[in-house]
C-alpha cells in the first residue's frame, strides 16, 4: 500500500518522463503546507535556470500580513517566475505539478504565470 507523499512522486515521475522528451524548458512547481516553490529547469534537466518562492524577502515584503500560503502569494510567485524567466529569455515551458492537483495553490501559480507571459 501506497502511502500520499509515495504516490505524488508517482505521478511526478511519469509527468517528467514525458516532459524530457518534449525537450522543453521545465516550470516545477512545490507547494508545503507553508510555503509555494517554483523553478525553470533547463531541458536536459540539470541546471536550475532561475526560481522564486514565498521565502524570497521581496516577495514576503509585497505579501505583507497575508500567508506565505494563500493563493494571492502562489498568484505572486507565478508572476514573479514569469518576469525572471522572460528576464533570461525564456518563453515556452512545460508546466511540472510535481503530482499536485491542478487546483488552488497550484492553479493560481500557473494562472499567473501564463498571465505574465509565459506559455504552456
Amino acid at each position: 500500500m501506497l502511502n500520499t507523499k509515495s504516490r505524488r512522486e508517482r505521478r511526478a515521475r511519469q509527468t517528467r518522463v514525458r516532459i524530457a522528451k518534449q525537450n522543453a524548458v521545465r516550470l516545477s512547481v512545490f507547494r508545503s503546507n507553508t510555503h509555494i516553490y517554483a523553478s525553470l529547469i533547463s531541458p536536459c534537466g540539470t541546471k536550475v535556470l532561475t526560481s522564486a518562492s514565498t521565502l524570497e524577502k521581496d516577495l514576503r515584503a509585497e505579501l505583507g500580513d497575508a500567508p506565505s500560503s494563500s493563493v494571492a502569494a502562489a498568484a505572486l510567485v507565478g508572476k514573479h517566475i514569469a518576469a525572471k524567466g522572460l528576464a533570461a529569455g525564456v518563453k515556452e515551458v512545460a508546466f511540472d505539478r510535481s503530482g499536485f492537483a491542478y487546483h488552488g495553490r497550484v492553479k493560481a501559480l500557473a494562472d499567473a504565470a501564463r498571465e505574465a507571459g509565459l506559455q504552456f
